[in-house]
């Protein structure tokens, strides 16, 4: 094994060499774990040599002279008449975005105005504040207005009991106050489109993390109308058009068809038929649903059977299955599945 001061100057000269490098990238080219790199990169950092752009999950480190400054703008903007694609291109000029790489840019420029838009349409207010940033490591941005807020706008739109059940009928996608306009698809993409994706209003928050493939529901202090907050990798080779051929692929003419439901955003525990109906609420809009059920510790036989026979049988056009359940929840979906 490396000594450490030979593994601090073989962290720097990998640096040097390929002008960036990531913690995992520098753990692969030495062959030692994550955080003995961790422990060197402190040290280099402390001394001066190396530079840290980015967050803990997706920093990049440079050499000390090379790591190019962050670049952002931040604007008040008035929603009456905007264009958000006016906006997105006064952006990319005063920030250099085609300089990203392609399909960095392309999600970048899809995510912003459908943001935006969701500001501009559904907001009800007259204002809104954006914010873009762009260091060495990743472009992020962030769209905030002061009105009705979005579970909130949802719970009325549909009569639901409380905004935690509107964000649910948000995850699901196709879910708009203004059909007439909207597929309901906006967040449901660009959520999964970014590396990390928040949605804020009132006292919910749900996050979205792809790097731990996980989704997250807090209650943070209050915050008034609706906060959006998205982020990218500048070396993600995410592609726009494969986050749509996932859920809107070519056998349903690339209509946005199929959806995917984390079960345990609503609880981890299941018994009743009434949770099941809950749980299904507006999902018949789809050809294909898949129920994640991790973290599901266990389910009832009501629930199972109102899913996977009543609703099955219901709708025999729909294809449901469950994905990810533990030995004894698929042992219960099964056994109502056979009957």
């Amino acid at each position: 094994m490396l000594r450490t001061n030979s593994t601090r100057d073989a962290i720097r000269l990998f640096i040097e060499k390929n002008g960036s490098a990531t913690g995992p990238e520098l753990a692969d080219h030495l062959e030692i774990t994550r955080q003995a790199v961790s422990l060197q990169l402190r040290q280099l950092i402390a001394a001066g040599e190396v530079l840290k752009a980015g967050s803990t999950r997706a920093a990049r480190y440079f050499p000390a002279d090379a790591a190019p400054a962050a670049r952002g703008v931040k604007r008040d903007l008035e929603l009456a008449g905007l264009d958000e694609s006016g906006v997105y291109e006064d952006l990319a000029t005063s920030l250099n975005l085609s300089r990203l790489p392609t399909n960095v840019e392309a999600i970048v420029h899809y995510a912003f105005t459908e943001m935006l838009n969701n500001a501009i349409d559904h907001s009800m207010t007259d204002r809104c504040t954006i914010e873009v940033t762009v260091d060495a490591a990743k472009v992020s941005f962030s769209v905030k207005d002061g009105g009705i807020g979005v579970f909130r706008s949802i719970a009325e739109k549909f009569e639901l009991e409380d905004e935690s059940a509107a964000m649910i009928e948000l995850v699901k996608g196709k879910t708009t106050t203004m059909p007439e306009a909207h597929s309901g698809e906006g967040i449901f993409f660009v959520s999964r489109s970014a590396d990390r994706f928040i949605l804020r209003s009132h006292r919910l928050q749900i996050e979205w993390d792809q790097g731990r493939d996980d989704v997250f529901v807090s209650d943070p202090r209050h915050v008034k109308g609706t906060l959006v907050q998205f982020e990218i990798r500048k070396d993600s080779r995410r592609r726009l058009d494969d986050v749509f051929e996932e859920f809107a692929p070519e056998k349903y003419d690339f209509q946005f068809q199929k959806t995917r439901v984390l079960v345990r955003l609503l609880r981890k525990h299941y018994v009743s038929r009434s949770e099941a109906k809950r749980l299904l609420h507006n999902l018949d809009k789809f050809s294909e649903i898949e129920l994640d059920m991790r973290d599901v510790t266990n389910v009832g036989q009501g629930f199972a059977d109102e899913i996977f026979r009543v609703f099955a049988s219901a709708h025999p056009e729909i294809q449901i299955r469950a994905i990810n359940a533990t030995k004894g929840v698929d042992a219960m979906l099964r056994h109502v599945s056979s009957k």
